[in-house]
């Protein structure tokens, strides 16, 4: 999946959500559990207060409140083991009159306490102990029978529950995280399955463009179908549009070829300079017609979606032909081309191409011609393909002032050499409707070396 592909996308914006989510889950579920265990905890200190308020109530108060002893809580008997409790006389700096053993000479200072809250005449909040414990504690103001108000307050080690609360958030968070982990997976497997029909039109327009398909078969979702049918529906329209203008070319052909073939004859069966410089000019004309028309036709087909041609097969046969029309000069043709190699574009232009530099190759060479081909196919992120045909003789070779010559329209560089003199600049021509490039070098066998790039499929 690359960085920019709709999949990552999604399963990112997924992952984004999923963990914001999760994480306030998580912060949501430990702030609650706090709540509860402060609560709880608060509880029980107002048990213990309850009860020591009790015991002193219930003690003879006109000669002083008696010790309650431990309140059913061994700690409290404890050297600074964290649960205290305390009665002083109001007035936040009167003396202390009770406290439990386990307070020894300290006393619990509540007017620096924090996070303070006051309900139903009980206070409670937060302090440092005195052995620097992290202490919670409640506290009520007392008035008894026998005369004098008191503060009576009992406090805790939250110590224990702080450790009960970290406990519960790692537990909350290794949860959630296992739980976002199979979340996200699940995500990415939905998401992969959901647009894998969209894989395959990707795949499907891949071989279109390759010429392995001419349309995008296959059932498809409902929601990605009607896509693909107008996509289909417009190739058909194109590959109409591409027919009917062959039609009209040929039209033109047909329409303008008879009557200058009247001319021609009319012209030659004449005597005169005009006539001989009509014939001139009337076969000039024929040949422009038809070496513009050809290129009106490659146009037409260079950019046809689905057009491609197997290059082994082309290669051979025109080896086998060459082959045979040059065998009274001894010329041997070889060809090493892959099984795969695939030219994107017509047939009939491939042969052309290299049945006129073969066929150069044939004329000058001494004893040996050979083809060989290099092929890189398409990748699937859309980069083209190209492939490379080499056509070496081992004939004398030419000059780069030849070559250019060479590959001007109707001129060539030894009339005693059979043809037309437009093989190579058809060659030229043809290369470049393809967007391709067509070089001439030296040849290894010492010849020419004639290099063709043109696109794959």
């Amino acid at each position: 999946m690359r960085l920019n592909s709709l999949a990552v996308r999604l399963i990112a914006a997924a992952t984004v959500w999923s963990a914001v989510a999760l994480l306030a889950a998580g912060l949501i579920l430990t702030s609650l559990y706090r709540q509860t265990v402060v609560s709880a905890f608060d509880d029980r200190l107002g048990v213990y207060l309850n009860t020591l308020v009790g015991a002193l109530a219930v003690e003879d108060t006109a000669n002083g409140l008696t010790d309650p002893g431990n309140l059913g809580e061994q700690r409290f008997q404890l050297l600074y083991s964290g649960w205290y409790w305390q009665v002083r006389e109001t007035g936040g700096d009167g003396p202390v009159v009770l406290a439990s053993r386990s307070l020894f000479s300290d006393i619990l200072d509540t007017a620096l306490a924090t996070d303070v809250s006051e309900s139903g005449g009980l206070t409670s909040g937060a302090l440092t102990g005195p052995s620097g414990q992290s202490l919670r504690f409640r506290k009520r103001t007392v008035v008894f029978e026998g005369g004098g108000t008191f503060d009576i307050a009992v406090a805790g080690d939250v110590g224990a529950i702080e450790q009960q609360i970290a406990a519960f958030r790692r537990s909350v968070f290794i949860t959630l995280a296992v739980f976002g982990l199979g979340l996200i997976l699940s995500t990415t497997v939905q998401i992969r399955w959901g647009l894998r029909p969209l894989d395959r039109v990707r795949r499907a327009l891949a071989d279109l463009r390759s010429g392995r398909q001419t349309r995008v078969e296959g059932p498809l979702p409902a929601e990605v179908q009607p896509l693909v049918s107008e996509l289909n529906a417009l190739l058909d329209s194109n590959q109409q549009i591409i027919e009917r203008a062959r039609t009209q070319v040929g039209n033109l052909a047909h329409a303008l070829k008879t009557p200058l073939s009247v001319v021609i004859n009319e012209a030659r069966a004449s005597r005169g300079a005009l006539a001989g410089k009509v014939a001139e000019q009337a076969a000039l004309m024929h040949r422009q017609i038809n070496h513009h028309l050809d290129r009106a036709r490659i146009a037409a087909k260079v950019d046809v979606i689905g057009t491609a041609t197997d290059v082994a097969p082309v290669v051979a046969r025109l080896v086998r032909a060459m082959q045979r029309i040059h065998h009274e000069r001894g010329v041997t043709l070889t060809a090493d081309v892959p099984d795969d190699a695939r030219f994107k574009g017509e047939q009939q232009d491939l042969e052309e191409i290299v049945g006129n530099l073969v066929d150069n190759a044939c004329k000058w060479a001494r004893a040996k011609v050979t083809v060989t081909a290099a092929y890189n196919r398409p990748a699937e992120d859309g980069e083209p393909g190209r492939l490379v045909i080499l056509i070496d003789d081992d004939g004398p070779g030419v000059s780069p002032d030849e070559i250019a010559a060479a590959t001007a329209r109707g001129r060539r560089l030894d009339e005693t050499k059979p043809g037309s003199g437009l093989g190579l600049s058809i060659v030229t021509d043809l290369v470049s409707l393809y967007r391709g490039t067509v070089d001439f070098q030296r040849s290894p066998a010492g010849g020419l070396r004639a290099e063709v790039k043109l696109p794959a499929a």
